[in-house]
Order: C-alpha cells, then sequence, then structure tokens
C-alpha cells in the first residue's frame, strides 16, 4: 500500500513538534538547574566535596643522656566539628552539651577557634577519654559534621620529677597566633609552655598533615582518603639532653614533700645539666590536653610557689656562699693571699663607724689566714677583705664573675641576678647622703643589694672546679660553651679548692663528707628579714663540687627557708654521693 505525501509531510510535521518540545524541555530544565535553582545546587555542590582534615604531628621525643625517654607520645583522640557557619556551630555545640559534658569555657573556646579559623575543623576536646568516645560514637548519627581523630598525646613517664625542666604543652592562644615567633600555626595546636618544650618548639613539633576525605551534603564521611605520602605528617626530631634521669629522680625524692627550694648538678667541664628540680613540683601529665581549673587554682593559691622554677626564676641572697667571689677578687688583684691575716681578729664582731657587725661565730675566730676564713666561713675576715677590696672594684668584680647576668641555661624566662651596676646605683636609689660604705660589708658577705640564682651560683663553682672558665649550662646536648671569668694560678687555684675541701673536712659543712671521696664546697646561711615568733628564717645553701682535686659534678642546693646552710650540705652530698656511687658519711654540723 502506497503512502500518500501528505501523511508523509503530517508525519514529518508531528515528529519535529515531538523533537522541537523535548528539545524545549531539555533546555527548560538546563535552564532551571543554571539560572533558576544556581545557589541551591551551587550550596550542593560546595558540601559534596572533599574536605580537609588537619592531621597533627608527633612532637620529637626527648630522651636523658642515657637514652631513658622523659617524654613521648601517647595514642589519645581529639574531636572536632566542622561546622557551616556560625549558627551551626552553637547548634552543634548546644546540642552536644545534651551528650557530652562541655563547659562554659570548652564552648567559648570553640567558638573562638571557628572565627580565627572558619575554614578548619574546629576542635573541641584536645584530650577526649574514651568514654566520652564511646558516647559521641553511639550518637554519631546526630552529628554529621562531627570528626573524632587519633592523635599524638603528650606523656611524661616521670611527671613531677622531670617538671622542672621539661615544661609540657597546650593550645597555642590568640595573642601567640599574633605573634611573629608562632608564624604558620593555627588554632587548636599544641606548643611547647615552659621548659625545653617550649626552648625546643621549632625542633619539637614537627609537621602537620592532611587528609582529604570524601563528604556528602551533610557533611557525612563518604570515603576516607589515604594520605598522600608528601602530605603525611612529619614527627619531630628526637632531643637528647644531658639529663641523668636517674639523678633526676634521686634527687626529686630526696625533697620529697618536706623541702622547698631548688637543686642543679652540672658537669663542670662542659656544663652539661644532669639535675636540675625546683620544689614542690607539679604533675605536668595533668596539663596536658587542658589544665583541670581546680587543679589550676590550688598551683596559684599555693604560697610555696610550685609555678616558680626555684633555679632559674628564684633570686635569693646567696650568703656566704658568695664569699668565693669575694676571694677571687681580692686574689686576681693581688690583694690578698691564702695565707694572709687581716689586721683585725675575729672576737665575734666587728665595728665600723657607729655600727657593729656581728660574725656568725659570736666566740670569734680569732686571727686567721684566707684559706682558714674560707674553712670556717668567717665574717669579720671578709668584712675587711671587702673594705680592702673597695666598693667600686667589688661590684666591677662581681660583674666580671658574671653575677649580675643570667647563667644562660636553654630554659625559657630565665631571671637574672641582682647586682648593683656600679656605686651611681646607691646614688640613685637611696640618695647621695642616704647610704655609706656600710654596704660593702654586706656585699663582701653575699648579703645587701645581692641576689642571685641557683643556677647562676653553680655555674660561678664550675668555673672555680676546673680552670675560671664558666660552662654554659645545658639541658639540651649542645656544643659546650665555656667563658673566662677569672685568672688565678694554678697556687692559687690549688689552694681555693683545699680551702673548700677544708669547709667539709674540719669546716662548716662536716655533714656533707663523702666516704672515700673528697668533696670541696661552701655552707651559706643567707638571712631574709623575715621573722616567725621572734626567730629569722634563712635560706640554706650550699654549692660543691667533687671529687675535688677532679671534679666531674658541681651540686647546688638552696632550701627556701631552711634554716642552716649544713642542711643543704646534707642534702647536695647525698645526691653527689649517688652520683658517684658512694655513701655520705653522718656527721655532727656546725654551721656559719
Amino acid at each position: 500500500m502506497s503512502v500518500h505525501p501528505n501523511d508523509i509531510a503530517r508525519r514529518s510535521r508531528v515528529a519535529k513538534a515531538g523533537l522541537a518540545v523535548v528539545i524545549l524541555s531539555l533546555m527548560g530544565a538546563f535552564f532551571n538547574a543554571q539560572v533558576l535553582q544556581h545557589d541551591r545546587y551551587k550550596l550542593q555542590s560546595q558540601e559534596n566535596r572533599l574536605r580537609a582534615l588537619p592531621l597533627a604531628a608527633p612532637r620529637g621525643i626527648i630522651y636523658d643522656r642515657f637514652g631513658n625517654i622523659i617524654a613521648e607520645n601517647l595514642p589519645g583522640y581529639a574531636v572536632s566539628i566542622a561546622p557551616v557557619n556560625t549558627d551551626s556551630l552553637k547548634s552543634s555545640l548546644q546540642h552536644l552539651s545534651s551528650v557530652i559534658s562541655l563547659s562554659p569555657d570548652q564552648i567559648d573556646a570553640a567558638l573562638r577557634r571557628y572565627r580565627r579559623d572558619p575554614n578548619r575543623p574546629t576542635l573541641i576536646m584536645s584530650d577526649a577519654s574514651m568514654s566520652v568516645v564511646s558516647v559521641l560514637e553511639e550518637h554519631r548519627i546526630n552529628f554529621p559534621r562531627l570528626i573524632i581523630q587519633s592523635v599524638p598525646k603528650r606523656f611524661y613517664p616521670d611527671g613531677p620529677a622531670v617538671a622542672s625542666f621539661v615544661g609540657y604543652t597546650g593550645e597555642v592562644t590568640d595573642a601567640d597566633l599574633n605573634s611573629p615567633a608562632y608564624e604558620g600555626y593555627k588554632p587548636g595546636q599544641l606548643v611547647g609552655k615552659g621548659g625545653i618544650e617550649k626552648e625546643y618548639e621549632k625542633v619539637l613539633r614537627g609537621r602537620e598533615g592532611v587528609r582529604y576525605d570524601e563528604v556528602d551534603a551533610r557533611g557525612r564521611q563518604v570515603r576516607q582518603a589515604t594520605p598522600r605520602l608528601d602530605l603525611n605528617p612529619e614527627p619531630g626530631p628526637a632531643l637528647h639532653t644531658n639529663i641523668d634521669l636517674d639523678l633526676q629522680r634521686y634527687v626529686a625524692a630526696v625533697f620529697g614533700d618536706s623541702l622547698v627550694g631548688g637543686a642543679i648538678a652540672l658537669d663542670p667541664r662542659d656544663g652539661g645539666v644532669l639535675a636540675l628540680y625546683s620544689a614542690p613540683s607539679y604533675d605536668v601529665n595533668k596539663f596536658t590536653g587542658g589544665i583541670p581549673a581546680d587543679y589550676w587554682k590550688g598551683l596559684l593559691a599555693d604560697d610555696r610557689r610550685p609555678l616558680v622554677n626555684k633555679v632559674t626564676q628564684g633570686r635569693y641572697p646567696p650568703g656566704s656562699t658568695f664569699k668565693l667571689a669575694t676571694a677571687v677578687t681580692g686574689l686576681e688583684d693581688g690583694l690578698v693571699t691564702l695565707d694572709e691575716h687581716m689586721p683585725v681578729p675575729c672576737t665575734g664582731g666587728f665595728q665600723y663607724g657607729n655600727r657593729y657587725f656581728k660574725c656568725w661565730d659570736k666566740k670569734g675566730h680569732g686571727s686567721i689566714s684566707l684559706a682558714r676564713a674560707i674553712e670556717v666561713s668567717c665574717d669579720v675576715y671578709f668584712y675587711q677583705l671587702g673594705l680592702k677590696i673597695g666598693l667600686s672594684r667589688m661590684i666591677a668584680g662581681g660583674i666580671s664573675l658574671g653575677l649580675r647576668d643570667k647563667s644562660g641555661i636553654d630554659l625559657p624566662d630565665e631571671k637574672r641576678a641582682l647586682w648593683p651596676y656600679a656605686v651611681d646605683y646607691y646614688n640613685k636609689t637611696y640618695g647621695a647622703r642616704g647610704w655609706s660604705n656600710a654596704v660593702t660589708l654586706n656585699l663582701s658577705i653575699g648579703q645587701g643589694e645581692n641576689s642571685q640564682t641557683v643556677v647562676n651560683m653553680a655555674k660561678f663553682y664550675a668555673a672555680l672546679a676546673t680552670d675560671g672558665k664558666a660552662p654554659t649550662p645545658e639541658i639540651v646536648k649542645r656544643a659546650p660553651v665555656r667563658t673566662q671569668i677569672f685568672k688565678l694560678d694554678q697556687q692559687q687555684m690549688d689552694g681555693l679548692r683545699t680551702a673548700l675541701a677544708g669547709v667539709i673536712g674540719q669546716g662548716t659543712a662536716q655533714s656533707a663528707r663523702i666516704q672515700g671521696i673528697m668533696l670541696a664546697g661552701k655552707t651559706g646561711t643567707a638571712q631574709t628579714g623575715k621573722r616567725v615568733n621572734g626567730v629569722e628564717l634563712n635560706h640554706a645553701w650550699f654549692v660543691g663540687f667533687a671529687p675535688a682535686d677532679k671534679p666531674t659534678i658541681v651540686v647546688a642546693v638552696m632550701l627556701e627557708y631552711g634554716g642552716h646552710g649544713g642542711r643543704a650540705a646534707h642534702v647536695a652530698s647525698s645526691i653527689i654521693a649517688h652520683y658517684l656511687k658512694v655513701a655520705p658519711v653522718t656527721a655532727v654540723q656546725s654551721e656559719g
């Protein structure tokens, strides 16, 4: 059957019309998607994207000199959220608060982090417990934008025993982020907050990595991507210290819960810090992930000031331990010899002008040499030696010996020792007629305008123990730095060491004797002006080294309001004996 040409034409028109309808429909749908619904689909497109997830880098492990671990990293959990905007974050936090305990401070901190960097998942908890993580996992469906990550968590196996030098880590603050020193850091990241954790932050931090996870429009993870090798977190390198962890533990045990003060042990040959402890201490592990408010308030309220490092930040009159600085200045200037006697013998005190300056021994020491004056710590001898040296030279001598400086130890926030810069200091402080030359007498015995740190005194005695060169104390192993602070001939150096050995042998620190080892050192009983029931509370000092003829360790001990220096000598002796693996000798003590 043939088809009429008109039918063909009609069918063609119908087909064209149908095709036109289809094309118009497609164009309409395209116009709707690209123009009319542009904003909607753009949003969905943005939300169906790869989400960058920061991967925290493990901090470098810290070791002692024998490879024992001082600080390491354990697995922990961090909880974050990837909000769309501030309102969604507030809503999520409010919702989360009904599931887990979130304090107002935690909520405020999360909001601050988001405002600081809205493109980064907002950290809510940096150290979530397993129980919190379990609860969140149970409710995860209700929190599609919640992120729970396994992160490295700082841990200090010896906790309070190493707090004085290792410090701790904490979240970088807004003030830090505004500082050029913290350029490149992000909100929520951890940084060193004290000790060598802070001092060596740039070394220990490592490099943060990143992983891109595929998420859907609701922010739920669709697929976890494998991080690219070049985007993997890079752990911080290990840090090797001079610390002898066994000795550090021993020092902490000696102080226990009853003594307040500080102690440092140095190798005088290179300045390596063998142990450094400030009492009372605190548990640095409690600082990881945020300090509990009650614990922090307790530390602030403690009048023993546990947050003040007594070794590097405490400044105390050094008492008779300073007499060696007076002796060195006099010997170096040729104003005295070790055998020389002073014009006025000690009868228990010294009259200067209208003032009577007492010696610690009311019975007096008689006419004695400089060497013997060191052994028995005769104040009257050093009053006269100070006057012979003169105030101007006394001040200059102290400055030359580094007793107005920081020790340079590689710990942050060290305090500088207090010592006059010149005679003019007194004129400006008290007025030209407001003081007398009697200040020289006080300076000569370690009192007056003279406050030293424990570490600075240890540094000075390290120079006495060697060749007049003072090493820079170093926690971390570095190239040793030794600076010549005085020059005496070998006979003078030997004489000073013999006198210091005499302090322990037959002088004021007989309780510090060690079996089979000759210990050299000096006690100090520093006046503080603080009295209880009419009795002055003095700081107890001892700085010494051993073996006296070939020293391998210098120890400085200061006990805050600890009484007589003999008490500090006993502590120092036990520390040295433990280090040298010998036994201290118990003896009756007399003090000066």
